[in-house]
C-alpha cells in the first residue's frame, strides 16, 4: 500500500469520525432541548430556603415572589457581584418595587461564587453553616439541568426542588428558528456535556475555596 493510499484512508476515517460526533452532538442537542422543563412541577412545596442563581432578572424577581408567597423563610440569592448590596439588586431587578420588610435578616447575598460550580459550593457552604436540608432552586430553564446536576453532587443529601423561570428572550418552542436562542442552547448544552464528564477528570479541575 503506497504512502498516499494510506494519507487518504487516514483521512477518510478521520473526517468519518468527526462527522459521527457532529452528528451525535447534534442529536444530543435537540435531546437537551426536549427535556428542558416548560413548567415549574412542584409550586406549593416549602422549603428552608430558597436559592436564586444569578443571571437573569426573572430569577431574582422570582426568588423574591417566592419569598413573599411564603414557599420559604430565608432566600439566598448566589453569584452576586462584589460591590452589590440587596438595594442595588432590587433595584437592577425590581426597579419600581422596594426590599421586603424583612430584607435585613431573611435576604443573604453571596459574592463568592462566579459559575455553576461556584453556585453550588457556596450555596452548599452556607446551607451547612445554617443547618439548611431543603431548598428550592430558582434559575432559567435552560440552566436547570447543569444546575440540578452541580448541586446535587455539592449537597448530596439536600431536597432539592426545580423551581425554572422563562426568560422572554429564549425561545424554545421552535428554538431551532431563533439564532440567539440556538446559540444560547448549543453553549449550555456544551457547558452540560463537560459538568458531566468533569469528575472522570478529577486532575484537570482546580480545588475551590470556599
Amino acid at each position: 500500500m503506497t504512502g498516499g493510499r494510506l494519507i487518504r484512508r487516514g483521512f477518510t476515517a478521520f473526517a468519518t469520525l468527526v462527522m459521527a460526533a457532529a452528528l451525535a452532538w447534534g442529536g444530543g442537542l435537540v435531546w437537551f432541548a426536549a427535556i428542558l422543563p416548560i413548567s415549574v412541577e412542584d409550586p406549593e412545596t416549602v422549603t428552608d430556603v430558597i436559592v436564586v442563581l444569578t443571571g437573569g432578572a426573572e430569577r431574582v424577581a422570582g426568588g423574591l415572589a417566592l419569598l413573599e408567597a411564603g414557599k420559604a423563610p430565608v432566600l439566598f440569592v448566589s453569584g452576586v457581584h462584589r460591590g452589590v448590596d440587596l438595594a442595588d439588586l432590587v433595584r437592577l431587578n425590581q426597579p419600581s418595587t422596594s426590599p421586603p420588610a424583612c430584607a435585613g435578616h431573611c435576604i443573604t447575598l453571596g459574592h463568592a461564587a462566579d459559575d455553576t460550580i461556584g453556585n453550588a459550593s457556596e450555596t452548599a457552604a452556607w446551607m451547612q453553616a445554617g443547618h439548611f436540608t431543603s431548598l428550592r432552586l430558582v434559575t432559567a430553564a435552560y440552566h436547570m439541568p447543569r444546575a440540578l446536576l452541580e448541586f446535587h453532587r455539592a449537597m448530596p443529601d439536600c431536597k432539592i426542588v426545580p423551581h425554572p423561570v422563562f426568560p422572554v428572550a429564549f425561545k424554545r418552542d421552535q428554538w431551532w428558528r431563533w439564532p440567539g436562542t440556538i446559540h444560547l442552547l448549543a453553549i449550555e448544552y456544551s457547558k452540560y456535556l463537560g459538568a458531566w464528564v468533569r469528575p472522570l477528570f478529577p486532575s484537570l479541575i482546580p480545588e475551590r475555596k470556599t
